[in-house]
């Protein structure tokens, strides 16, 4: 029997990397999972049933609320993982997962959410708030990152994307070719419920994080005077907070059902960032409602303009305003946004997985 071993960045939370992650693991239940870190009481009972070892990064004091700070050291400690032993290795990787060193005749699938955003694409929108020097010594760390991404890269065997959006930076940034397999959906979880009718206002769901651009939601909802729930909580809290007005609420991070619950109730889902796929639409859809998008990125492969959402064109609070308001003007049907989601199941995720991981190994 091949012993399989998984490798993702780091374990915090339970996000969309995380989700795919735990359908991975269902495959290969006995299978070990190495990160840089993980914080206990964090996972789902899937992922933490798994044996779980951390680099060295673990014992830094204060990793858990302070590891954007230490991102030099995290190639380093990637590559100090010891995964002697192991056939097969998948990495779950947007960040230096990827990276971890293999025995000889070993093989490595990285299924890729994204090349690092921060290094390759989304320098400004990550660092832009910072000082003259700061951003300077940021952009010679990045030109290393680069550097040791794409040397780390020869030893994957084989990269697949999560959206075709993301299979295109993979070619544009490492040379590679990628296959597509879209994220899975929960759709047995998020499902409709015909006795909690729509309610009045709209809700966001997201870390709040720069390059999410939660900044123009807050600002269109702000002045178009419609209530806007925001779940999700990140460093850009403060500061959206002092952009709201009294018609935003804040709720921070929440647990499945009640997140769920405000699925359910929501007008529509407010998907203000370019995303490199965005399973929270989907989530959203699968409970039979709608999400006003930015038209680019992963959403144009996850929500129908006019029949599952609508798209707005532009990244400003202007263009979002008037997609608001074409969606109070569009009827649309519960059943196809729930049809929608139901082609990006669970059970598709686990049978493509599966054949790839298989045909890599044969």
């Amino acid at each position: 029997m091949k012993k399989v071993a998984f490798v993702h960045d780091w374990l915090n939370g339970m996000r969309g990397g995380e989700k795919c992650l735990e359908v991975l693991c269902e495959l290969y239940p006995e299978s070990p999972v190495y990160a840089l870190f993980y914080e206990k009481g964090k996972l789902s009972p899937a992922i933490a049933k798994h044996p779980i070892i951390p680099s060295w990064l673990q014992r830094l004091p204060g990793i858990f609320r302070h590891y954007r700070y230490v991102l030099p050291l995290f190639p380093k400690a990637v590559e100090t993982l010891d995964l002697k032993g192991y056939d097969l290795i998948v990495s779950t990787s947007h960040c230096v997962a990827k990276g971890v060193r293999k025995d000889k005749g070993a093989r490595h699938l990285c299924y890729c959410f994204t090349p690092m955003r921060y290094a390759w694409s989304s320098f400004e929108e990550y660092f832009g708030r910072k000082n003259r020097l700061a951003r300077s010594i940021l952009r010679f760390w990045m030109e290393r990152l680069k550097k040791w991404d794409l040397k780390r890269n020869e030893d994957v065997d084989a990269f697949v994307a999560i959206s075709g959006h993301v299979k295109g930076r993979i070619r544009e940034y490492y040379g590679r070719e990628a296959e597509v397999i879209y994220p899975p959906v929960d759709t047995d979880f998020y499902t409709p419920d015909e006795k909690a009718p729509r309610e009045d206002f709209y809700l966001a769901v997201s870390a709040l994080a720069p390059y999410k651009r939660m900044d123009t939601a807050v600002r269109a909802f702000s002045r178009l005077g419609r209530k806007l729930v925001v779940i999700g909580s990140g460093p850009e809290e403060g500061y959206l907070k002092s952009l709201a007005g009294k018609n935003v609420v804040f709720l921070g991070w929440q647990a499945d059902g009640a997140l769920r619950d405000h699925y359910r109730r929501a007008k529509a889902l407010i998907f203000p960032g370019e995303e490199d796929f965005g399973i929270v639409p989907l989530e959203m859809q699968a409970c039979g409602g709608f999400a006003i998008a930015y038209g680019r990125g992963g959403a144009l492969e996850t929500v129908v303009d006019g029949k599952t959402g609508i798209f707005f064109r532009e990244p400003a609070a202007e263009s979002l305003e008037k997609a608001v308001l074409r969606f109070e003007k569009t009827p649309m049907s519960p059943l196809d946004a729930r049809e929608n989601a139901l082609r990006f199941s669970r059970e598709r995720f686990k049978r493509e997985m599966k054949r790839k991981l298989e045909s890599l190994t044969a």
